[in-house]
């Protein structure tokens, strides 16, 4: 902007006084821009869906205290997502020496360079402003990050050009931490890093002190730390050395969603759904259910790693799937509409599997089984949502009695619905769904096949690859018959 400050001498005439910038650390800007916000009732976290009355709180807390502090929790919970938000608490732009690597502050510069630069130009050192999206760093840990990456190293090229001696503090090369000075630093995955790179931190959060190749440098870097970590770890990857947890000023724990709603608001937000094309396109409420309670029941399932977690991902990207098994059907049926079935839901296994570790009793049973058992769980559940006390009766006699239906693979929607018609009872219960379905051939198939689902789960009828949905004959006699004589089972009809 031009109204900014361009060079030392007019940021001291401007509102950026020595008093207000220099005394003022980024800790303390993020408390104060905290509490504005909470003033006039500003979202802290947007796009962050089930925190507000247990881990939101608690991060509050942390900035307010001025504390460094870390995110404990498992895969897919939102923690990369929440420390990224941070950057919102900071001012839209801060002023720095210009082409300083480290960002210094105009009135108390840190590296020697800049020092050397006011002392020569005075108030003529040009200033430049840095914007809060520069001020966020971000390292994923890894095993293989040196202390060269975190703090930084003697550059020998450097020294060669300027000739100088390595023990010069100009011939640092910065590594990511003081390029973040000023800003937050945020390390992912903290138990994956070397404890000597650690103990590197620690001595930073507290003492200030930077020592590369041996040179003590004494920098007195403004920054806050943040990190994440999952819970299991601590033991099966590495841990946090102790020096560290004690300078870490609170731990907080983060969680997977509490209810269906919120995993579902989490889903919805996150998901690709809204695909382009002529074709109208729709996912029902009750497949966008099923979808998220497939989540729910595979954190539960004794079959699934715990300790691994199941990833808010896993619903995310099974929905995404779910709605393109619809496109695709559509364009090969030549239907009008595109609308999530059931059937969708069993076909996006591909995007489920790879979401959960399994323990010993799921790898004998395989993931694909498991997948598929979690979708029928979930169908079963949803089902009794809707329909806890409906009367199916007509639906199951008109297959005792022999009626069996396969869906057809390359039916559109409106051949499908013809025999769905034919079962009787069935067509009633479609409204109960969703009101639209009356006058839409899609949307009524997809209810239709839904309610079958449902029967199936609960064990109502039966269900087959080959024969799609049928019901066994029930024997009235207890007595064991001759496997010589026929079964006695009534002609099926069958619809295809």
């Amino acid at each position: 902007m031009s109204s900014q400050p361009k060079t030392l001498g007019e940021l001291r005439k401007s509102a950026w006084t020595e008093e207000r910038t220099a005394n003022r650390s980024v800790r303390q800007e993020l408390r104060e821009n905290l509490l504005q916000k909470m003033e006039k009732g500003e979202p802290l976290f947007p796009g962050v869906h089930g925190y507000d009355d247990t881990v939101i709180p608690q991060i509050v807390n942390a900035i307010l205290s001025r504390h460094h502090f870390i995110l404990l929790g498992l895969r897919g919970q939102a923690k990369s997502r929440i420390l990224r938000g941070l950057a919102d608490f900071m001012d839209p732009q801060i002023p720095v020496i210009e082409g300083c690597e480290i960002h210094d502050n105009p009135y108390r510069p840190l590296c020697k360079a800049c020092r050397e630069r006011i002392a020569t130009e005075g108030d003529n050192t040009p200033i430049a402003w840095l914007g809060r999206e520069h001020r966020y760093v971000e390292k994923l840990a890894t095993p293989d990050v040196t202390i060269a990456d975190m703090i930084g190293d003697v550059d020998p090229i450097k020294a060669a050009r300027g000739g100088r001696n390595l023990s010069d503090e100009l011939t640092i090369h910065y590594g990511l931490l003081p390029r973040a000075n000023r800003g937050i630093f945020a390390i992912n995955e903290l138990p994956d890093l070397a404890g000597k790179i650690q103990v590197g931190l620690f001595n930073i959060m507290q003492e200030g002190d930077i020592q590369i190749k041996g040179y003590p440098v004494r920098m007195a870097l403004d920054v806050l730390l943040v990190f994440t970590a999952n819970p299991e770890d601590y033991t099966a990857r590495g841990k946090i050395i102790t020096p560290l947890k004690d300078r870490v000023g609170s731990e907080i724990r983060t969680h997977y969603p509490a209810t269906l709603a919120e995993g579902m608001s989490i889903t919805s937000q996150e998901s690709w759904t809204k695909r382009e094309g002529k074709r109208r396109v729709e996912v029902p409420e009750y497949i966008r259910e099923i979808v998220e309670e497939v989540a729910f029941q595979a954190r539960e399932d004794k079959r699934v790693d715990k300790r691994s977690g199941v990833s808010q991902r896993l619903p995310i990207s099974t929905l995404e799937n779910v709605l393109s098994s619809a496109e695709q059907r559509a364009i090969r049926c030549r239907d009008s509409a595109v609308v999530a079935r059931v059937a969708d839901v069993y076909s996006a296994t591909p995007s489920m599997t790879g979401k959960f570790e399994l323990e010993y009793e799921g790898e004998l049973r395989g993931a694909e089984n498991i997948a598929r058992e979690l979708v029928r769980l979930a169908v079963g559940k949803t089902f009794t949502k809707y329909f806890s006390n409906v009367n199916f009766q007509p639906v199951i006699q008109w297959f005792e009695i022999g009626g069996e239906l396969k869906v057809p693979a390359h039916a559109s929607s409106t051949e499908l619905l013809e025999q769905l018609k034919r079962i009787q009872g069935l067509h009633e219960h479609i409204e109960v769904l969703d009101v639209r379905a009356k006058d839409d051939a899609a949307m009524q198939t997809s209810a239709a096949e839904f309610i079958l689902e449902g029967l199936w789960s609960h064990k109502r009828i039966s269900r087959s690859e080959e024969r799609g949905f049928f019901a066994e004959t029930r024997k009235t006699s207890t007595e064991p018959r001759d496997p010589r004589e026929p079964s006695g089972r009534m002609p099926r009809r069958q619809f295809n």
